[in-house]
């Protein structure tokens, strides 16, 4: 199998494309400068710059492209990069995608923050869309641009992704570090839903998707019993051996977190109905497994 791949120097792409390497397909990343080998292609999304060719003979197209969410959370110009870096990037794969003569598959990488604050009602892919949290926003500006590939008849898996959960990586390499110290702190009252993944889910259910002919649609990506924040506050601090007693309280996080405070306050009670139904057979299913997995 053919695969493209844009934002692949990431750190979930690098995983990706090691997995799918291993597998025996062949990955091609799109790069934005020159390239340094035959498995580079070079793209420009914000000029509408790209090599056509490259897409018109892949079968799979994975977008994993986008500004880091971390960072200033009250600047707008970097709200504004947050937005645009994926509702661009996603737009012109998209429109590449309905221009070629036989469209390859779309997964489309998008966040769970999709679903907005619903506090403790169980969510599918099913529910809906509520609120006007910023993430929340990009979200669905970040499906929408999907839709060209969709309207050419192409494969497209939206990717909504949970907080994917490895040591060496964020937002788990921070929190490791302040609960090994002892200021690991549940926020607010911890009864707000925190959907999460493991690093190994998250790959393993990304290839099964690109290796699936038959599925599509939108899919949650995160483990299938999703922890409170009390929970997940109370498995990290057992599995480094440090108390986690402090509370971040609501009202002082609504102000420091500014944009972002949602996304620690908010709960959704994610359910992975999709993937599940499509058959993918979890590893990591609860916050345990979750965090034994990625501190191993």
């Amino acid at each position: 199998m053919r695969v493209v791949i844009a934002g692949a120097s990431g750190f979930l792409g690098t995983h990706l494309t090691e997995h799918l390497r291993v597998g025996g397909h062949e990955v091609t990343h799109l790069v934005r400068r020159a390239p340094e080998n035959g498995h580079q292609s070079p793209w420009d999304p914000y000029a509408d710059d790209l090599d056509q060719a490259v897409i018109d003979r892949t079968d799979v197209v994975v977008n994993l492209a986008g500004v880091n969410i971390a960072g200033n959370p009250h600047s707008a110009k970097r709200a504004h990069s947050v937005l645009e870096s994926r509702v661009a990037t996603t737009d012109v794969l998209a429109r590449a995608i309905a221009k070629a003569e036989r469209p390859p598959a779309f997964l489309a990488g998008n966040g769970i923050s999709w679903y907005g604050d619903h506090g403790p009602r169980p969510l599918t892919e099913e529910s809906d869309s509520v609120g006007d949290a910023f993430l929340t926003q990009v979200s669905r500006e970040w499906q929408s641009a999907t839709t060209p590939a969709k309207d050419a008849g192409a494969r497209v898996c939206v990717l909504r992704t949970a907080p994917v959960m490895d040591r060496s990586s964020s937002p788990l390499k921070e929190l490791r570090r302040l609960f090994q110290l002892g200021l690991g702190a549940r926020v607010g009252n911890g009864a707000q839903y925190f959907p999460i993944i493991s690093l190994r889910d998250w790959v393993g259910a990304v290839s099964y998707l690109a290796e699936s002919r038959d599925v599509s649609g939108e899919f949650n990506l995160c483990c299938p019993e999703t922890p409170t924040n009390a929970d997940f506050t109370k498995t990290l601090a057992e599995a480094v051996g440090r108390p986690a007693f402090l509370v971040a309280p609501a009202a002082v996080l609504k102000v420091a977190a500014g944009r972002m405070a949602p996304e620690l306050l908010g709960s959704m009670n994610v359910r992975p109905a999709a993937l599940e139904r499509a058959g993918y057979d979890f590893e990591d299913v609860d916050v345990r497994e979750v965090l034994s997995a990625a501190l191993a």
